[in-house]
């Protein structure tokens, strides 16, 4: 029996090793291991790539997001207690970095159309004490319309963007400072590059962008003990530096992005056009391509325990993001004991991912199309 892999790694970046070697090699050669040139040319493609003047590497998507709001804390725009609302129905990360800040997450259902925060739902959550919203781009699809456009002008709020799943994708709304690709719509935007991630380091690695200096100045120094220069401390900061290993990978990487994105745009118009099946509720893909990349094909499918073991006993492998929404993790019983948000509950219920790796093919996507169809 054909085996269907939900994710294979070495798969992946089989077609980038010779370059990875070559580049991992040179960072081995030069003596120079942390920062340096290999960081540098990071930086510079990633402010290219998304049209924003000011990028820092960072250690991971999760530092990112808590290296801005402390920088924003820092700049006096944040203070504790302030309110951030933030899409109930993500990853835990992006709800921990705004409580490890200080500051209060209003979490808003998402929309079971796009699985993303509704923005319809974002006004009714606001209160006197709201200073932020936090918009997630998950699995890949872009989470910010006009409706969140006009939010955060009429009630002079700041954007951030959790772009930890989204590099790529292409808004239809042009973002506030008028770029329109995830990661440049806000004041500032979080990346991962977990090494599962349509552009994934081997390691962790994250960045931070954003198109003002000061903020860019004071992520930089945050990210390096608190440092302005050599044993100079302007705050008590952290050790969230990028190492240059992982920058040299993602500088091999960062070339084949739009490569990547059209894959993945591929194997999901194949899902779309041949699962058939009238208990599985497909993800909608938007009139743009563009705004989404893919980085999940999330499904929905009732008694989905069931419905998992059927697929592996036919060679597909599955996964789910994720089977606990931040609200019912252990971690934050007693600060949400008191939320009810039944349409995220629902599609942690129910959701499965698919396989949509660079190592699924069109035919294997078809093939799987086929398996659940006759489920």
């Amino acid at each position: 029996m054909k085996q269907f892999e939900f994710l294979n790694l070495a798969k992946v970046n089989a077609p980038y090793m010779d370059d990875i070697r070559r580049a991992v090699d040179n960072v081995v050669i030069s003596g120079r291991y942390i920062g340096g040139e290999e960081n540098a040319r990071f930086e510079r493609t990633m402010s290219e790539i998304h049209g924003v003047e000011y990028a820092v590497g960072v250690s991971n998507g999760l530092d990112a997001l808590r290296l801005i709001l402390e920088t924003y804390k820092i700049l006096g725009r944040l203070n504790p207690g302030d309110e951030v609302i933030v899409p109930a129905n993500t990853y835990i990360a992006t709800v921990m970095a705004i409580i490890q800040a200080g500051l209060t997450p209003v979490p808003v259902e998402p929309s079971l159309h796009t699985l993303n925060i509704d923005s319809a739902a974002i006004e009714p959550a606001l209160t006197p004490r709201t200073r932020a919203i936090m918009t997630v781009h998950l699995y890949g699809r872009v989470a910010y319309d006009d409706t969140m456009r006009e939010l955060v002008r009429k009630h002079n709020l700041l954007l951030f963007e959790d772009n930890a799943q989204a590099i790529g994708a292409v808004s239809s709304t042009e973002g506030l400072y008028g770029n329109c690709m995830t990661g440049a719509l806000g004041d500032a935007a979080a990346f991962s590059f977990y090494p599962t991630k349509n552009i994934g380091a081997m390691g962790d690695a994250g960045a931070v962008l954003t198109p003002h200096a000061e903020v860019a100045e004071t992520v930089r120094a945050l990210a390096n003990y608190g440092s302005d220069r050599r044993y100079h401390n302007i705050y008590s900061g952290f050790n969230c530096r990028l190492d240059p290993v992982q920058a040299a990978v993602l500088n091999v990487k960062l070339k084949h992005l739009g490569e990547e994105s059209a894959r993945r745009q591929a194997l999901a118009a194949v899902y779309d056009r041949h699962i058939t099946n009238p208990k599985v509720t497909k993800p909608a893909i938007p009139a743009s391509p563009s705004e989404h990349v893919w980085h999940q094909y999330v499904i929905l499918a009732p008694d989905r325990d069931r419905f998992r073991k059927d697929l592996a006993a036919n060679g597909v492998q599955t996964d789910i993001h994720y089977a606990t929404p931040p609200h019912r993790q252990p971690c934050y019983a007693t600060r949400f004991a008191s939320l009810h948000l039944p349409v995220t509950d629902r599609i942690a219920d129910h959701c499965i991912s698919l396989p949509i790796s660079p190592a699924t093919t069109p035919q294997d996507a078809e093939e799987i199309a086929a398996i659940i169809n006759s489920l």
